[in-house]
C-alpha cells in the first residue's frame, strides 16, 4: 500500500514525456512522405518540360506553362511561385561526344505543415526543425535534330 501511494502520477509523468516524442515521430513520417510526393511531382514536371524543350525551335513560355500545369494537376499549391528555368543551350555527352541538350530546373518552396508546431513541444529540439525549404528538381534531355 505504501509503495502504491508513492507512485501516484507516475503514469502521467511518463505519458507527458513520451507523447510529444511519439507525436513528433508520427508527424515526421507523414510530413516526409508528403515532401517525397512533392519532390516526385516536381521531378515529373521537369521531365515533362524537358520533353517539350528538346523539339526544334522550342517556345520557352510553352515549356514553363507545361511545367506549371503539371504542378497544378499534381495539386501543388505554390505552382505559381515556383521558379522554372529552361536552358536550351546545355550539353550532354553521348558516346564520348558532347551534344546539344535542354535542361529544365524547378525551384519550389516547400512548407512543412505540422512538423514545426510539434517540434516546439520537445524541449531542446533544434529551432530549424520543420522550417521551409526549397526543393529542386531538374531534367536534362538531348535535343532533337
Amino acid at each position: 500500500m505504501r509503495r502504491a501511494r508513492r507512485e501516484n502520477g507516475q503514469a502521467l509523468i511518463e505519458a507527458a514525456l513520451t507523447v510529444p516524442i511519439l507525436l513528433l515521430i508520427a508527424i515526421g513520417i507523414f510530413e516526409f512522405g508528403r515532401a517525397y510526393q512533392t519532390w516526385q511531382i516536381l521531378t515529373n514536371a521537369a521531365r515533362e518540360g524537358a520533353r517539350l524543350a528538346v523539339v526544334p525551335s522550342p517556345d520557352a513560355a510553352a515549356v514553363e506553362a507545361r511545367v506549371r500545369l503539371y504542378m497544378q494537376d499534381g495539386q501543388l499549391s505554390k505552382y505559381g511561385t515556383a521558379q522554372v528555368t529552361v536552358n536550351g543551350n546545355a550539353t550532354i555527352t553521348v558516346n564520348g561526344q558532347p551534344v546539344s541538350a535542354s535542361r529544365v530546373t524547378i525551384d519550389y518552396p516547400f512548407d512543412f505543415i505540422m512538423l514545426k508546431p510539434v517540434a516546439r513541444l520537445i524541449p531542446g529540439s533544434p529551432g530549424t526543425l520543420g522550417n521551409s525549404l526549397t526543393m529542386q528538381a531538374s531534367a536534362l534531355m538531348r535535343n532533337e535534330q
